[in-house]
């Protein structure tokens, strides 16, 4: 726990919010920091809990060796110079997540789950089916609950569901699971790790710290990555595999402990990253003895998560899809993956120095591309590249209303925009509502 502590807090987004909120509570002396204006909604609310806060460009200004605690945004590069300043301190550095572990009662199972794709799919149906059987289970993380909101309500002997992204692994060091699942690898935000891969598999390994023999560890057998990054953790392993594993598929049938448990075209999701998303999912809840009436029953009811892969509306035999939380070029291969129709794909978003070559060999069934923002320009000398028709618009709104312009019967009309939504909005779900209010906006 942290208490009777001087702590500032590096960002005024959802999670340095959240926890200036709970830290309030127990006598810390709390100053939290921004670069940008906030809504006077939440001064007023700071001040009423006798929060300081600075708005300040260069927030190194405002470090200094009073502070017991420096805890960080997790979008928060671990370069910047308030953070260097801070750890030449040897103030202690954390992030949200690591902060409100401290705060965690007794006796409470945490799952963890990361990987480069797939985690908010697999977070979400994990914490479903235990919620279909299990009392006290919990959900937050980087699903877009933060700990530090819900850490308070969590009573002992529950279960804790963690979606964690590498952002949040690079601030963690007492912070431990009892499951932890890591889905799959792939070459992504990059720029946020010295622009090395190795440097992101690291963090990514941060998933199993802390692990003793008695952890689990759910991993993907057919990635190669994967199975290198894990290979000296102390945990015990858990495989799903499109072949052979502790789940697997055998004629598009899932099967554990060599039975069935469900055929896949009864599950409404699609796609063989789906499939490896749910076979995690199988086996973690597995581990809480959830019986297969209630995996097979969700399975058949479950259509997706918001923003991803997501179907907005059918109009005028265009069909609109929503997949805003692709932020990178492995998200959209599997999303532009998913169709067999003609595809019309809105990409853009901020420019992380990540070229889009990775996607080219996927590129088939799209007839055109609509790119905006800063990455817009970038976007239209790959397509050019690959002699794929483009059109460029400034925002995504223009993109999507030219997109409907130019559609045929039988389009599909697809926002995987393969870059964070960080040059136009605040974070991907703001871009997909934008959207999604768009096309509902249309007219027959």
């Amino acid at each position: 726990m942290i208490k009777n502590k001087k702590v500032l807090i590096l960002g005024m987004a959802r999670s340095g919010l959240a926890v200036a909120r709970l830290l309030s509570k127990y006598n810390n002396d709390i100053t939290i920091s921004d670069i940008k204006e906030q809504k006077e909604d939440i001064y007023k609310e700071l001040d009423e809990l006798n929060i300081k806060y600075i708005i300040i460009d260069n927030q190194e200004e405002i470090v200094n060796e009073t502070f017991d605690y420096v805890i960080k945004n997790p979008a928060i590069i671990s370069t910047n110079p308030a953070i260097v300043k801070a750890k030449k301190l040897n103030l202690e550095v954390i992030n949200e997540l690591e902060a409100s572990y401290k705060f965690l009662k007794d006796n409470v199972k945490i799952i963890g789950i990361t990987g480069s794709n797939g985690k908010t799919t697999t977070t979400t149906m994990v914490y479903e089916m235990l919620k279909r059987c299990k009392e006290n289970v919990y959900l937050g993380g980087n699903v877009g609950v933060p700990l530090a909101s819900i850490v308070e309500d969590i009573k002992e002997n529950s279960i804790l569901v963690l979606e964690i992204s590498d952002h949040q692994l690079c601030d963690m060091y007492k912070f431990k699971t009892d499951v932890s699942a890591m889905l799959n690898l792939s070459q992504v935000h990059l720029d946020f790790h010295n622009n090395s891969y190795d440097n992101y598999k690291s963090i990514k390994k941060k998933i199993f710290n802390n692990h003793t023999k008695d952890s689990f560890a759910i991993l993907n057998k057919d990635d190669e990555e994967v199975i290198a990054l894990s290979k000296d953790i102390p945990s015990k392993k858990l495989y799903f595999s499109k072949e052979k594993g502790d789940i697997y598929l055998e004629n598009d049938n899932i099967i554990y402990n060599n039975e069935k448990i469900i055929n896949t075209k009864d599950i409404n999701i699609k796609g063989i990253h789906n499939y490896e998303n749910i076979m995690a999912a199988i086996l973690i809840v597995k581990l809480f003895n959830v019986d297969d009436e209630t995996i097979v029953s969700y399975l058949k009811t479950f259509k997706g998560v918001e923003h991803r892969i997501e179907f907005v509306r059918e109009l005028n035999k265009r069909k609109f899809y929503n997949d805003s939380k692709s932020t990178n070029n492995k998200s959209t291969i599997i999303a532009i993956s998913s169709f067999n129709d003609d595809i019309i794909l809105l990409m853009g978003g901020l420019d992380r120095n990540i070229p889009f070559d990775e996607i080219s060999p996927y590129l088939k069934n799209v007839k055109t591309i609509i790119c905006f923002g800063q990455t817009k320009n970038k976007i239209k000398e790959f397509a050019d590249k690959n002699n794929i028709n483009v059109i460029v618009k400034d925002d995504l709104l223009e993109a999507t209303k030219k997109a409907y312009e130019i559609s045929k019967e039988g389009d599909i009309i697809l926002l995987s925009p393969a870059c964070a939504s960080w040059d136009q909005f605040p974070d991907f779900e703001t871009r997909g509502k934008a959207f999604k209010d768009l096309v509902n906006s249309f007219l027959d």
